[in-house]
């Protein structure tokens, strides 16, 4: 099956995930897709394959070579992005793509430009997958799964590549934050892995942000406001001093690279009561630490003035891979020559965001972040030029190849 098929076939089948389930999966028509990959794992020849009961889909490329080779793994996830609908996906392909508008929805004047767009210039006369403007594509992250399970039929159809024992592994719930919750690295039982969730073609990524949830709570009093003198705390009034205290410029829509921030994502309320929800970011972690100190002691400040009314729950959520990456550097430098062997630029950055990868390094599997391909994750701007989508398989392959070769 060609990689294009492959994954047009994974972008129809919805499985979106659910921020408010707390099951796992967060929502049962994860498995669907599961057991479509499963069903094509067994039919390809891999072995050990094995589909859990909360959505973790393993299976293993046997070695074909008799050297002693380290056992790599490969990962991305099933699930789609909750902002946006994954049901009833329709992708089309726009044949080499002139530079022009792309009309993705006449009727409702859904239009993909380059003017709001730019990187859509840097594919030019390349074949493009977008979605028909009513839906997400999906290719964060099922671009990934078919480049994996596109390189894994190629080995097998080219026993002249040498590698090692190479194991894949799908999960569920990583849109949520929740992709690593359930994984089994003793069963996985690779040396190290990459995950295949970057975006543009040529990222590599092994440092993410360390992460911290925020939730505030605001107890006020609410009295008549003809009558409130000396006697009202309006919580809403305090949710917005505490918002006003933190630094206006550290705000995401004014960072880049390796800044930081605070981002409000939650607020809500009445005179009476409210709740402010934020998370932290930063990819130093001992500003990272500052930050969340700074937290507490504003709601402290806060507090002094209000009777301690406002109460702040403050969790970290996962932290910077490059503690766990950089004193194994080769699986970066495999990726890097991987890569340049089959004609991709190398672009080493810093993920604004966090990955399966980042979690499961702080579990014994090193894992860098390799791109898919996709731009414009988790809306109906999403596309994604197929020679990347061909390119990453290759990289796999390549990484594959690299392993067993210098072993």
């Amino acid at each position: 099956m060609d990689i294009v098929d492959r994954f047009i076939k994974y972008a129809r089948i919805d499985t979106q995930s659910d921020e408010n389930s707390t099951q796992t999966p967060s929502t049962q028509k994860q498995f669907n897709l599961a057991k479509e990959v499963e069903k094509e794992a067994l039919e390809m020849g891999l072995t050990d394959v094995s589909l859990d009961n909360n959505c973790y889909l393993m299976a293993t490329l046997p070695a074909n070579t008799k050297r002693d080779v380290p056992v790599i793994g490969f990962i991305a996830h099933f699930d789609t992005s909750p902002d946006m609908s994954g049901a009833n996906v329709n992708p089309r392909i726009v044949k080499a793509y002139d530079g022009k508008d792309i009309q993705l929805n006449e009727a409702n004047r859904v239009v993909l430009s380059s003017a709001d767009f730019p990187e859509l210039l840097h594919h030019v006369g390349e074949d493009l997958i977008v979605t028909d403007g009513n839906t997400l594509l999906g290719a964060d992250d099922k671009a990934g799964i078919a480049e994996i399970m596109n390189a894994m039929q190629y080995l097998i159809d080219h026993p002249e590549v040498e590698h090692g024992n190479i194991r894949i592994a799908f999960t569920p719930d990583e849109e949520i934050g929740r992709g690593a919750d359930h994984f089994d690295v003793e069963k996985f039982a690779a040396q190290w892995a990459y995950t295949m969730d970057g975006s543009e073609v040529g990222e590599l990524e092994y440092e993410n942000f360390n992460a911290a949830s925020a939730k505030i709570g605001i107890q006020g009093r609410n009295v008549h406001p003809g009558y409130a003198k000396g006697k009202m705390i309006n919580a809403l009034h305090v949710a917005n001093e505490l918002i006003a205290l933190l630094p206006a410029e550290e705000r995401p829509e004014h960072t880049e690279g390796y800044e930081g921030f605070f981002h409000l994502i939650g607020l809500s309320g009445t005179v009476d009561e409210a709740k402010v929800s934020y998370i932290i970011r930063d990819h130093d972690r001992a500003m990272f630490e500052s930050r969340k100190l700074l937290m507490t002691e504003t709601v402290e400040r806060l507090n002094a003035r209000y009777e301690n009314r406002i109460t702040l729950e403050l969790k970290d959520q996962y932290y910077n891979m490059k503690e766990q990456v950089e004193p194994v550097m080769h699986v970066v430098d495999y990726a890097y020559r991987a890569m340049e062997a089959v004609g991709v630029k190398p672009n080493i950055k810093p993920i604004r965001g966090g990955t399966d990868g980042a979690r499961l390094s702080f579990m014994g599997l090193p894992c860098p972040n390799i791109f898919a391909g996709g731009m414009n994750f988790h809306g109906r701007y999403e596309f994604l030029p197929v020679p990347s989508l061909r390119k990453a398989s290759e990289v796999i392959v390549k990484i594959a190849e690299l392993v067993a070769k210098e072993a």
